[in-house]
């Protein structure tokens, strides 16, 4: 098996379990369905503001975009800081505040209904792209595949052929 067919194999998989299998070359910035503006962006933040709009349809507008601009800028440089931080966002929710009715109050926005498992576009939306292409500061990455929640990157895998001796973790 290569790891092209291991590739594939996953993401049949991941389509049978209920993912909507998507590749990183049409939905990059240059691709014939782009989401997301460029190759640093690992978000994909229309699918994220959906998610949060369907979600929490009882917060207004400006407090889920103040939910959306706080999961994209963490603001903390430490990446195990910024990993806490945001698994906190991802499980309780995002404070917000707004103005209702002449009073200050305060909610949490749900990043992903954690009751719902079934993708079927009542709660969550679950997507599993191949060759998702990320630029960072020193060098360009392409997972094989990064499963998304809600336009939210919380896998990736990173697939070797199985019988090829030098494909180890530290290669992969």
């Amino acid at each position: 098996m290569t790891e092209d067919q291991l590739e594939q194999e996953t993401l049949v998989w991941l389509q049978d379990v209920g993912y909507a299998v998507r590749s990183g070359v049409d939905i990059a910035p240059d691709g014939p369905a782009p989401e997301r503006a460029n190759h640093r962006e690992v978000l994909l933040l229309e699918r994220l503001r959906a998610a949060i709009a369907r979600l929490n349809p009882g917060i207004p507008a400006a407090a889920r975009e103040d939910a959306v601009q706080r999961v994209q800028n963490l603001g903390l440089p430490a990446q195990l800081a910024a990993n806490r931080a945001f698994h906190q966002l991802l499980v309780g929710g995002v404070p917000v505040q707004y103005q209702q009715g002449g009073e200050t109050r305060g909610d949490f926005v749900r990043l992903i209904d954690w009751a719902d498992d079934s993708g079927n576009g009542s709660g969550n939306e679950f997507w599993a792209v191949n060759q998702f292409t990320l630029k960072g500061p020193h060098h360009t990455r392409r997972p094989d595949i990064v499963l998304f929640v809600n336009g939210l990157p919380l896998v990736l895998l990173e697939l070797k052929n199985p019988v090829d001796a030098a494909a180890d973790i530290w290669r992969a």
